[in-house]
């Protein structure tokens, strides 16, 4: 059995005060990693283990022995493009659509990865390089299209000769050991490097060179000193950390990881949020696993990464059941009474119920690490899947709940429960959220995700509860309350942020200075100019590191609207289009930038050309009906408006918009069916009960306008403006 008795094992302190807080963010030398034939003398067991594995295939040279695919003449065709994949000489070659639309002759490089498939790397000019699109199949040894259903343009940024699939900056900071990216926005251009070309040793355990001469110059008298990372010493939780380098979906943070600090001084990790996880915190887009593993209760019960798998080999230590096995009793649970199924059967296998799966880039199946129990009761609600139907594909939710509570009576409580209704929009969701967030039980991701969250719901109110959050006890709380908080406009919480300048972790320090982004530098109080300083640097480069991203070249803009710098702002958003000129929601806000500066014409176009490109997308037509509000086109902005319901007919903030415009053109009757549809979708709507009251009030019906407006008051007692609303209709009334 593996124990979780903290005691009985000697670990390395990951808790000691750093007095100083700003790490070194220095690369360190490639001169300092010795290559794994070095370690390979005193390590002959970890060796053999990790020859082979998918960290030291992780991406190899081109070569005969490298090379899965089959280049032998072979076309593949896929989404209307033809690859055709061949050898000129002792060279491997694909002719496939470039990214003018054409197809060109193209060299491969690099094999990248060896299991259950093997993509290939080809140069581009100014030091990009591409990952086809078009991988191999290592088990049915065939050739696929990793996203077979998704037809992409050769103009969008994920085509495989562009952002998306870029090996400098999405792939090879976890494939090569000592990765510097050396990204030149101006030119666009990289210079990247690395000291290993795979995942040696030295990517996990630091470089090794002064370690290997220390145990040189004193042999058997040489006693660890904590020199090399991730070794049998480290404890359970900063070793998954330190695996979570690579196994997780995150932002980065620091220029170079150079084994100084913790993980949240380099990575700050993707919360749990629509569109990338279920609602319920199960895995949905690619994941990867520290952000599930954190959710679970082995993780909070010090397990770790290597008490199932090899940390060599990558393989699991024992097959089935019997890995379980390690911690729980065979009798307990291996068993039909507590499975209900036959034995030896997939229904008895634990992670056919606890650690469901998904597979993606088309053929890798991974597991999901929250290790949960299933919930049909929460798939009932909010459409998650559960591991019941995913099996009995012949049964419904309906089915498996019943049956779930038979079996197994009524689960505990799990943050799910909260969390669910929140991300899903449901009336109570800002009250679960809340909850959720402020009770200490609940795994660290799911508060924090819970805070993030609170920005759907963000008013006066919910920004002085959100603030209590920066003086929490979890990093990860403290940084997702300042992502809310630093959307506020406002320099009233600054008093707040500033603190937070000195934070332990990095990521938090760089997420604080952004909030403090409408603070001139000359506003910052004496006692806090130095470690502002220090932090502007650090923020600065988390900026550079970024800036072959859409998503870090927004945050700099943004930045710059906090700054009151409109100009800077509009400029930056221009610069994401570069990258990504399909990016519609880049260009939405850049179109709300030009009407911010008076460019009418220029916001015009940024609208139409989104509604050209993609002219299913809601968000536009909305955006663009509030623009021709203001333009006092009010006829026009009702047409776009209704487009907008037509491509989003559950969001409640259209029928609000749409209510309020018809009141301006004194088309009562319409403004009243409006809010009463959008009523039937959410009948305790607040925000639509206020706009219907206003209609009534409008139409002169304020009997009826006070009556809902009573009814608001009792359910918001705090809420000011409706208070207001509620006197005047009073006065009318009594006038």
């Amino acid at each position: 059995m593996i124990s979780c008795d903290k005691k009985s094992t000697k670990y390395i302190s990951v808790t000691e005060e750093n007095k100083n807080i700003f790490t070194s963010t220095e690369v360190i030398p490639d001169s300092l990693f010795v290559g794994d034939q070095a370690c390979k003398e005193c390590h002959k067991e970890a060796f053999k283990n990790w020859k082979g594995s998918h960290h030291d295939k992780a991406m190899q040279v081109v070569s005969d022995s490298s090379v899965l695919g089959d280049f032998n003449d072979v076309k593949f065709r896929s989404q209307g493009v033809t690859s055709h994949f061949y050898k000129k000489g002792n060279d491997y070659y694909v002719n496939t659509e470039g990214p003018d639309g054409v197809n060109h002759d193209y060299k491969i490089e690099y094999t990248f990865g060896v299991k259950p498939l093997q993509q290939y790397i080809v140069k581009f000019p100014n030091g990009h390089y591409q990952c086809l699109r078009t991988a191999w199949d290592t088990e049915k040894k065939v050739w696929f299209d990793l996203y077979p259903d998704f037809k992409v343009v050769h103009s969008e940024w994920l085509h495989w000769s562009r952002g998306g699939l870029n090996w400098n900056n999405m792939c090879a900071d976890c494939h090569s050991t000592n990765v510097r990216e050396n990204y030149d926005q101006a030119s666009h251009s990289y210079d990247t490097k690395y000291a290993i070309i795979n995942v040696s040793c030295e990517a996990c355990h630091g470089p090794g060179k002064a370690h290997i001469s220390e145990v040189t110059k004193l042999g058997k008298r040489y006693m660890p000193q904590g020199d090399m990372k991730m070794t049998s010493m480290t404890a359970p939780k900063a070793l998954v950390d330190q695996c979570a380098r690579c196994h997780m979906r995150r932002e980065q943070i620091s220029e170079y990881y150079n084994f100084e600090g913790k993980m949240l001084d380099h990575y700050f990790p993707q919360l749990i949020t629509e569109g990338i996880y279920h609602s319920d915190g199960q895995i949905l887009d690619e994941d990867y696993v520290y952000g599930s593993f954190v959710q679970s209760k082995m993780y909070h019960n010090n397990v770790t990464c290597t008490n199932c798998h090899n940390p060599h080999s990558l393989q699991l230590k024992f097959e089935g059941n019997k890995l379980c096995a390690q911690c729980h009793e065979p009798k307990q649970f291996d068993t039909p009474s507590h499975h209900f199924h036959l034995e030896n059967s997939e229904g008895a296998k634990c992670v056919n119920c606890h650690m469901t799966g998904k597979f993606y880039m088309g053929n890798d199946f991974r597991h999901d690490h929250s290790f949960r129990i299933p919930r049909p009761d929460i798939s009932l609600k909010y459409g998650t899947p559960n591991a019941c139907t995913q099996c009995h594909t012949d049964k419904d939710n309906a089915w498996a709940w019943e049956n779930y509570k038979k079996q197994h009576g009524i689960p505990n409580k799990h943050f799910s429960d909260l969390l669910a209704p929140a991300l899903t929009g449901s009336e109570e969701g800002l009250e679960s959220l809340l909850s959720l967030a402020k009770d200490t039980i609940y795994p660290a991701i799911a508060r924090a995700s819970a805070v993030r969250g609170m920005s759907m719901y963000m008013n006066a109110s919910l920004i002085d509860q959100t603030v209590v959050f920066l003086q929490d006890q979890e990093p990860l709380v403290r940084g997702a309350a300042l992502d809310v908080l630093g959307e506020v406009n406002s320099n009233a919480y600054a008093n707040y942020f500033l603190p937070l300048l000195k934070d332990d972790m990095r990521s938090v320090r760089v997420k604080a200075f952004f909030a403090l982004g409408g603070l001139d530098e000359l506003q910052i109080p004496e006692t806090y100019k130095d470690v502002y300083k220090r932090v502007k640097t650090e923020f600065n480069r988390n900026l550079d590191v970024n800036a072959d991203f859409v998503g870090g070249r927004v945050k700099k803009a943004n930045y710059y609207l906090k700054k009151g710098k409109l100009l800077d702002a509009i400029k930056g958003y221009e610069n994401a289009l570069e990258i990504d000129a399909m990016n519609n929601v880049v260009r939405t806000n850049l179109a709300n930038l030009y009407y911010r500066n008076g460019n009418m014409d220029k916001a015009e176009a940024a609208f139409k050309t989104i509604i050209e490109q993609e002219p299913e997308y809601g968000e536009t037509y909305y955006s663009y009906a509030l623009l021709l509000a203001e333009l006092n086109r009010q006829e026009e902005a009702i047409g776009q408006i209704k487009k907008a319901i037509h491509f989003m007919p559950d969001n409640t903030k259209l029928y609000y918009n749409l209510s309020l415009m018809y009141v301006k053109v004194s088309d009562f009757v319409n403004a009243e069916a409006t809010a009463v549809s959008g009523l039937k979708k959410s009948p305790n709507n607040d925000r639509l009960l206020y706009i219907l009251a206003y209609v009534y009030s409008e139409g002169g019906q304020v009997e009826k306008a006070k009556n809902i407006t009573a009814r608001l008051v009792e359910m918001y007692p705090n809420n000011s403006e409706y208070k207001t609303f509620f006197n005047q209709l009073e006065l009318q009334r009594n006038n």
